[in-house]
């Protein structure tokens, strides 16, 4: 069912990030993917600026996230996923991050084309 594979981009992304494999997170992004990230104040629109908030968090590999409460609709190729994050970090409170990611399918699989989160 698209629903549940739209589901798996997403929480693979999150997987590979809690692995600290950024390829892994990569091939499920759009290359032109934009990003409203909850740490970051402006709309990430190149991989370059992607890359520069990612150098500037803590260790991937040291950042648990659980994504939950889905809600996924498809129309034909386009995708909206829309859930909550648990980011656990090893010390201190976890964040809570109200989450939506849109997808399209590109070359016959699902990949992100814009996320926008929202820290609680």
């Amino acid at each position: 069912m698209a629903r549940d594979a739209v589901w798996a981009v997403i929480t693979g992304m999150y997987d590979a990030y809690t692995r600290g494999d950024r390829d892994g997170i990569d091939r499920r992004l759009h290359p032109e993917a934009t990003i409203f990230d909850s740490d970051h104040a402006g709309l990430i629109t190149t991989r370059e600026q992607l890359n520069k908030v990612r150098d500037a968090r803590p260790d991937e590999g040291r950042v648990t996230l659980t994504a939950y409460d889905e809600v996924v609709d498809v129309w034909g190729e386009t995708a909206l996923a829309r859930y909550v994050l648990r980011v656990a970090f090893e010390t201190g409170a976890p964040q809570i991050v109200r989450t939506t990611s849109v997808l399209r399918r590109d070359g016959g699989e699902w990949r992100i084309v814009h996320v926008h989160e929202n820290t609680l």
